[in-house]
């Protein structure tokens, strides 16, 4: 038999306490299932699997704790003299269906604010963030949280649809709250036994067979600066605005680092740094880059080799080493909106009226090469795409020029 036990599952929240989790292992690989608990490091006793003293209510919890573990070891046993090949992925979907009545099992947002603790909890915070808002906007449309799987059909959506464009919602925004509400109902059919009621519901009355999200296809054209533009904000006596130096190096890196976005700037270390390579993977596409550090880069680098906060990072955004996903997510949020907020600053004292978001230095970086003679398919290779028809789509929609040269032409 396999082991099953409660752990403190090693995941810090916001708040610095620790889910309280039941572990499966089966075969050396293991799931956690969530409890109704969290609790500090002190609070909770490892080797008893329990609450100690110093936890509220411990008694009555530590009961409540054990009927969590009892009925885990329930449906294991069960299922294994049923079949001992059993896999986790079963044992999951018999122990949902068994901890909760089938009137919660049937409720989409039961499933969604799981996926959201999931998320969190895997340290996937921005994917948690967006499902949040999302969760928030359809409880709105609704008027609660209740609503079951089987009023969610096409009728459902168009009229949901129709209610976010009336407040100003665009295709690449509706685009975001369709697809979590997809995310959500994927969720539920991998975790529902086919042949149960629920089951049989969610795959015969699949909304989005005929509610095609692919429609929505954003209709936001994408803002670049022309290359003397860009060479504007480079050359800026940035000396005289203090207060923007932070806000300018990382326009300017991003530029001349094949449009670095501002995550991967943020979380940038100083070992992925040699002489004269940054070697990092982009935390959208986990896609590689090794990029040649050009005269620009390396001002930038050397000013904040001297201005260190001694943390790992290369910029002063992370303020020190070991944060909690949760704390970078809000430190990411918040300086984020000042870093834009900066650069309509910047653009006011370089005369330029495009409006400058962080974004714009990735298409700036695109649309220079184009500019200055580069084929698309060493753009496709700089931007990391993984095919051609994604850099022809992406650069469309910026201004075109003569082609000439490579990025070393940016200098």
């Amino acid at each position: 038999m396999g082991a099953i036990k409660v752990v403190l599952q090693k995941v810090k929240r916001a708040n610095g306490t620790y889910p309280v989790r039941i572990r499966v292992t089966k075969n050396r690989k293991s799931k956690f299932f969530k409890t109704i608990f969290q609790a500090l490091p002190e609070e909770f006793d490892e080797k008893a699997e329990q609450f100690t003293r110093k936890y509220a209510n411990y008694l009555q919890s530590n009961r409540v704790l054990l009927k969590f573990k009892d009925k885990a070891l329930k449906v294991y046993t069960e299922l294994e003299y049923e079949n001992e090949d059993f896999s986790l992925s079963d044992f999951e979907r018999a122990f949902i269906s068994s901890a909760k009545p089938a009137q919660i099992i049937d409720n989409f947002f039961y499933f969604w604010n799981d996926l959201i603790e999931d998320l969190n909890a895997a340290g996937r915070t921005g994917d948690a963030r967006i499902h949040k808002h999302s969760f928030a906007a359809l409880k709105k449309f609704n008027g609660s949280t209740q609503l079951r799987f089987e009023q969610i059909d096409i009728a459902f959506l168009q009229k949901y649809e129709n209610q976010l464009r009336s407040q100003g919602g665009t295709n690449g925004g509706i685009s975001v709250r369709m697809r979590s509400i997809r995310t959500v109902y994927n969720l539920a059919i991998s975790r529902s036994e086919a042949k149960t009621k629920i089951g049989r519901m969610l795959n015969e009355n699949y909304p989005f067979k005929k509610y095609k999200i692919s429609r929505l296809k954003s209709n936001t054209i994408k803002k670049a600066l022309q290359y003397e533009e860009m060479m504007k904000i480079v050359k800026m006596d940035i000396i005289k605005y203090p207060h923007l130096i932070l806000s300018h190096n990382l326009f300017v890196f991003s530029f001349y680092t094949r449009g670095m976005n501002f995550t991967d700037q943020m979380l940038l270390e100083w070992g992925q740094i040699s002489s004269n390579k940054i070697s990092y993977t982009r935390s959208k596409t986990k896609g590689v880059f090794n990029i040649t550090i050009l005269p620009p880069v390396r001002n930038i680098l050397d000013y904040y080799k001297e201005n260190s906060l001694n943390t790992k990072y290369v910029f002063p955004i992370l303020l020190k080493d070991n944060l909690t996903p949760m704390q970078i997510e809000n430190r990411k949020h918040k300086t984020r909106k000042q870093y834009n907020k900066d650069l309509k600053e910047i653009a006011f004292h370089c005369e330029i009226d495009t409006n400058l978001t962080s974004y714009v230095a990735r298409h700036t970086f695109a649309n220079s090469l184009k500019q200055l003679g580069v084929a698309t398919d060493v753009i496709s290779e700089a931007l990391g795409h993984e095919t051609l028809a994604i850099t022809q789509t992406y650069l469309k929609d910026l201004d075109s020029s003569v082609i000439d040269e490579a990025s070393a032409l940016l200098l």
